[in-house]
């Protein structure tokens, strides 16, 4: 179901550049100067995704029956030119065989990337890039305005253990793996436009072909540690009514010396790790159909069942496209890919943020799995209750075996 609703989010955001293929376009052009060739015309209209009526050439795949019989070792003459072949796969009309794959499989070349180049090239690195900025600067700003969250009570000098070895281990795997995925995808991404203007072409080459390698090995590594951090922590993460409570409050975050009650995770803590657990999921999704496009193709199938809901047709999408050939497939899952990965970093900055300079004590947490009994007490009180209830019984259990009664 996440992955059927976050397609439909997607088809709505290329609802523009397909619909603007299948929209009628202008006459066709005067091609008498080129000789029925098609025009610089012809060109610029089809980059701007209109739709151009290609049957002029589309059928110029010249005749192959009408070859000449063997005349040596280098086989027949004539029948089609190259230009002829090359038009032939184009379109489709070659004679390719193959052993998988269908229909689509047959697609040796394919022009509708148009519009996957000007929505990656525009939209997607722009708004994009205007996402990750804007959270840096009201993260900034926020600093300025409510500073360091400190510890409000008179510190203890006790510790209260947070997180054990393993959940540690799952949380840096996950992390460590998510910022490497983090950098080394925004250079593939968005490092022509940056690398090349500063340091070249060579340059680029050299940092996207080894991001790429990084890239695609670490986010085993990201997949694992998302499997491990869902099971550890999910029945933590299940919402109750104390969430209200600290969400009415803005769970203190605002106002210096609130302190809304909170079990191991507070409402925000839950927000982030379903945040991470669905588009994280969804991420590693779109990577695997990346990695493995005849394998394990995403979009075809998943438009197949919203065509049956009748929810594309509802919002005036149309029909979707129910084969894709994977070449298309791939252009649909990087987008998806970038777009998704772009909102999980913006989240994932302010919990880094809240996690580091933020909150006074919180690194803690996850660094050493102690913290200080006073700050847990003000920013998870009845998880500390929880843990000194168990802690009591405990220690009772061996002085009543001590002094059993008679």
């Amino acid at each position: 179901m996440p992955r059927i609703l976050l397609s439909l989010v997607l088809s709505v955001l290329l609802a523009a550049p397909l619909a603007a293929q299948e929209a009628p376009g202008t006459a066709a052009p005067d091609r008498t100067a080129t000789g029925g060739a098609q025009t610089l015309e012809d060109i610029l209209a089809r980059q701007r995704g209109e739709t151009v009526d290609d049957s002029f050439r589309s059928g110029a795949t010249g005749d192959p029956d009408s070859a000449a019989s063997m005349a040596s070792q280098l086989g027949t003459l004539g029948g089609s030119s190259d230009s002829e072949v090359w038009r032939a796969l184009r379109y489709g009309l070659a004679d390719v065989t193959v052993s998988a794959g269908g229909d689509p499989a047959r697609v040796l070349m394919q022009d509708r990337g148009m519009w996957w180049l000007e929505f990656r090239q525009g939209p997607l690195i722009t708004y994009g890039g205007w996402l990750l900025l804007g959270t840096l600067g009201l993260l900034a700003l926020f600093y300025l305005i409510r500073g360091r969250i400190r510890i409000d009570g008179e510190k203890t000098g006790r510790t209260v253990t947070r997180f054990k070895a393993v959940e540690r281990f799952a949380h840096w795997l996950m992390a460590g793996s998510f910022v490497v995925l983090a950098i080394t995808g925004l250079i593939v991404l968005m490092g022509r436009m940056f690398i090349i203007p500063a340091f070249g072409h060579e340059a680029f080459s050299t940092m996207a072909i080894g991001s790429k390698w990084i890239h695609n090995n670490i986010s085993w590594a990201f997949m694992l540690g998302l499997v491990m951090v869902f099971f550890l922590w999910v029945l933590h993460n299940i919402p109750n009514r104390t969430d209200l409570k600290w969400l009415a409050v803005g769970g203190g975050i605002f106002s210096k010396g609130v302190h809304p009650p909170a079990k191991k995770f507070n409402a925000g803590q839950k927000l982030i790790f379903w945040a991470v657990i669905l588009l994280g999921a969804s991420i590693s999704a779109s990577g695997l159909s990346l990695l493995f496009p005849y394998e394990l193709p995403m979009f075809a199938k998943t438009f197949v069942v919203l065509n049956d809901t009748g929810l594309p047709q509802a919002l005036g999408l149309g029909t979707l496209p129910e084969q894709l050939a994977p070449h298309e497939e791939m252009q649909f899952a990087q987008l998806w890919h970038a777009i998704v990965s772009f909102l999980l970093i913006a989240i994932i900055l302010a919990h880094i943020y809240i996690g580091s300079v933020g909150m006074e004590g919180a690194f803690d947490a996850m660094g050493s799995g102690e913290v200080e009994e006073q700050w847990a007490r003000e920013h998870h009180g009845l998880w500390l209750d929880e843990i000194e209830q168990e802690e009591g019984k405990n220690a009772a259990a061996p002085a009543a075996k001590a002094n059993p009664a008679e």
